[in-house]
Order: C-alpha cells, then sequence, then structure tokens
C-alpha cells in the first residue's frame, strides 16, 4: 500500500530507506523547536506555547507535502522568516505579535491563489536573479548579526555603533566554543551537524555551571492557547488601509515564496524530480503544501512556515518520496513532550545555530552577478541595509529601489519588467511612512 501510494518503488527507492532519511532530516532540523520559541519570544509570544506550536506546524505542513505532493520535503517555521517577524515587524515597527500573525495569515491566503492561478512563474521572472540570491544572503547576514548580538561576542558601543564584546564572560565564551564545534561539524559534513552543536553546547554549559539542569526531561505538552487563533483582532479593516502594514504582508510573502521556490528547485534536482524540461514535477501541489502550511501556522500561533533545505541531507540519504516527509512529521509530533528541555536552550545556546545558518545563506552571494555594476550594487545594498537597519524589509526596500532607479538612469528602463516598477512605488510609499 506504501509502495502503491507514495509510487516508492517507481522512484527507485523502498520503505525502509525511506524511513532513514527521514530520521536523518529530523535530526537535521530539529534545532528549530528550540530555536524559533526563542527567537519568537522576543515579539512577547509565550515560549512553551510556541514549542509546541512549533512542532504542530512542521508537522502539519510536512504531512501536507507527504500526502499531497508526494515530495521529500519537510516544512517547519522558517529561520529567517521568524527573525523578520520578530526583530522587524514587532520590535523595531511596533506591530503586535498578533497583527504580525495576521500578515502571515495574509500572505499564506496570497500565496495559496498566487499558486492556484499560476502567477508564480510571472512574479519570480520579473524580479532580477541578483536580488532573489541577495536577500537570502542578506538574511544570513542578519541572522548570524542576532546570535553574536544574543552570545554578547558583539555588543552595542557609542563610539562604534557596535564593537567586540567581552570574550571572557561565561556565557559568551560557551558560545564561541559551541559555534567552533558546529562549524567543524558542518565543514566536515556532519549530517545533523547544527542540532548536534546545539546540544553539545547546552551540555558543555550545564556541566560548567553556566546553564541550569533541566527538571525533567518529558512532560504533557504545554497548552497553546497564549497563542492561538490571536491573530483575528483588533481593527483588522483599518490595519489592511496601513501601507507599511501592506509592505510587511509583501516581504513576508516574497521571503516565503522565493525560499520555497529555490528549496524545493534545489531538493528536486537530487531526489531526481524534474521531467524532460528540466521543470518540477507538481509544483503547483508542492506550492500549495507551502502556502498552506503558513496559513494554518499563523491560525496555531507561529511565524511563516516553509520548506527546509535540510531536506537535502534526508534526500542524500536515499529520501524520493513523500514517506520521507510523512516520517518527519510523525517525529515531530512526537517530540511534543521534550518541553522541559527548553528551559538550557538560551541564547547562548540557539547563537551556533543561528551563526552557522547565516553561513549557510551566504552562499547565495555565489549567484549574484557581480561583473554587473547595478546589479552588484543593488544586491549589496540590500544585504547590508538589512543588518545596519536592523531590518529585513527596509534593505529589501533599498535595493529593489536602487535597482529601479539605476536602470532608468542608464536608460534601460524598457528592460524593467512592470512589477517591479510597482513594487517600487510601493517601496517609496513604505519610506515615506518612515519619514
Amino acid at each position: 500500500m506504501l509502495d502503491k501510494f507514495f509510487k516508492i518503488s517507481a522512484r527507485g527507492s523502498n520503505v525502509r530507506t525511506e524511513i532513514i532519511a527521514g530520521i536523518t532530516t529530523f535530526l537535521s532540523m530539529a534545532y528549530i523547536l528550540f530555536v524559533n520559541p526563542n527567537v519568537l519570544e522576543v515579539a512577547g509570544m509565550n515560549k512553551d506555547a510556541v514549542f509546541v506550536v512549533t512542532g504542530i506546524a512542521a508537522a502539519i505542513g510536512t504531512l501536507i507535502m507527504a500526502l499531497y505532493a508526494n515530495y521529500p520535503v519537510a516544512q517547519a517555521p522558517g529561520m529567517g522568516m521568524n527573525a523578520f517577524f520578530a526583530y522587524t515587524v514587532v520590535s523595531t515597527m511596533g506591530y503586535t505579535f498578533s497583527q504580525a500573525l495576521f500578515a502571515v495569515f495574509c500572505s499564506g491566503i496570497l500565496f495559496i491563489l498566487i499558486s492556484a492561478s499560476g502567477l508564480r512563474e510571472k512574479i519570480i521572472n520579473a524580479i532580477p536573479k541578483s536580488l532573489k540570491y541577495a536577500v537570502s544572503a542578506g538574511i544570513g547576514m542578519f541572522i548570524a548579526f542576532i546570535g553574536l548580538k544574543g552570545a554578547g561576542i558583539v555588543e552595542a558601543n557609542e563610539a562604534t555603533i557596535v564593537s567586540l564584546g567581552h570574550l571572557g564572560n561565561s556565557t559568551t565564551l560557551l558560545a564561541i566554543i559551541g559555534i567552533i564545534v558546529t562549524l567543524v561539524l558542518l565543514a566536515r559534513n556532519t549530517k545533523a551537524a547544527i542540532f548536534i552543536g546545539l546540544v553539545v553546547t547546552a551540555v558543555i554549559g550545564i556541566v560548567a555551571g553556566i546553564i541550569a539542569t533541566p527538571s525533567a526531561v518529558v512532560s504533557m505538552p504545554p497548552s497553546i492557547e497564549p497563542v492561538f487563533l490571536k491573530l483575528f483582532q483588533g481593527d483588522l479593516i483599518t490595519l489592511l488601509t496601513d501601507y507599511k502594514f501592506l509592505m510587511v504582508i509583501f516581504t513576508v510573502l516574497f521571503l516565503d515564496f522565493f525560499d520555497t521556490a529555490g528549496t524545493l528547485m534545489g531538493v528536486a534536482t537530487r531526489a531526481g524530480l524534474l521531467n524532460d524540461k528540466g521543470e518540477l514535477i507538481d509544483a503547483d501541489k508542492a506550492l500549495m503544501a507551502d502556502a498552506t502550511a503558513t496559513t494554518v501556522g499563523a491560525m496555531l500561533g507561529t511565524s511563516s512556515v516553509t520548506s527546509y533545505a535540510e531536506s537535502v541531507v534526508g534526500v542524500e540519504s536515499g529520501g524520493k518520496t513523500g514517506l520521507m516527509s510523512l516520517t518527519v512529521a510523525v517525529l515531530f509530533l512526537l517530540s511534543m513532550v521534550f518541553s522541559p528541555l527548553l528551559a538550557v536552550v538560551t541564547e547562548t545556546v540557539t547563537a551556533p545555530a543561528l551563526v552557522s545558518v547565516g553561513c549557510l545563506m551566504m552562499a547565495s552571494a555565489l549567484h549574484i552577478d557581480f561583473e554587473d555594476f547595478i546589479d552588484t550594487t543593488a544586491a549589496f545594498l540590500t544585504m547590508i541595509f538589512m543588518v545596519l537597519s536592523y531590518s529585513i524589509a527596509t534593505g529589501i526596500a533599498v535595493g529593489f529601489l536602487v535597482y529601479v532607479i539605476l536602470k532608468l538612469c542608464k536608460g534601460d528602463g524598457k528592460k524593467i519588467h512592470p512589477i517591479m516598477y510597482g513594487l517600487a512605488i510601493m517601496f517609496i510609499l513604505y519610506f515615506l511612512t518612515k519619514a
């Protein structure tokens, strides 16, 4: 039955291989269970509730990908998207976490409509390739900066804005050790390197007395009531007429859309899920699964759910079907009983994961056309403004707007897609609201 439903034999795999690939994938991305609550706690969300919601949202999203799309792709709340949610939308722009969840919900609905209407190709083709990759690389820099700041490796300085922190502090030293361990594991192509690095950092911290020992290992999952269905609060109609809020919705949609497209292409290529034309097999189903997961995740109480690049680890282990994803979904549900371990996952413990993910995301810069001055300039400003303004949205707005302005001034206005002009106008309105 499994073989027939998931087309396991037809894709050159077997049940045992798919299950092992699923276990490997889960271990590679299990860190999100502990990192996501820490990040969203900054937005004022209940950490214990977010832990449970993270697992449930990951399980639901991955289950849809398994049963509907039959793709060897796991889903969970995305790194970078949770940072945008907490540090930009809530901490910087001043929206409540309920309003931020509503923005994620709206982006999910738009994603569903785009996936159903076939507009995705037009949108993807409208945005220059260099800018797409610059956004990914810039988010990597932003995430790494958050990790370094949280660990005390870098700190505020009135004279130089930022400077090196006090490396002799026990928590800072622990974070440095964790970062080194994690990066070494990644360099040696160790499976589940980020998760292992997180565990090693926590264990060293407990043994050294830097981190308190958890009172238990397993318990009944905490209630999700503090975050569940909190998005439909306040005057939502007025909120939807706010240019800044519309910018938030667009940015969430943009991040989720292109992150998913890139991940699916990479995973499908390695899993042999491309047709003779080099197109993704059942791409519409995979994109719809991702869009649905984001919408459901917002209702549960978490930032955007997206397809995880760590799925490649499972594919490299032999996974080629949705059975691999089904295995991951089951493991996420089983993990709900480990909420007491959240007590040991401090900013110091999550710093290695944030810095390591940032390093991995910087690889996207390889695809930027550095031979073209306009592409280089727009990409560079996109990345650096994300860090210096502490805002992913501002980085995207600056980079895209500069690209359109330079193209127009060069006389290449006809080469700019109309969608890019529309985005430029939207970004101008965004900056006017901040003036």
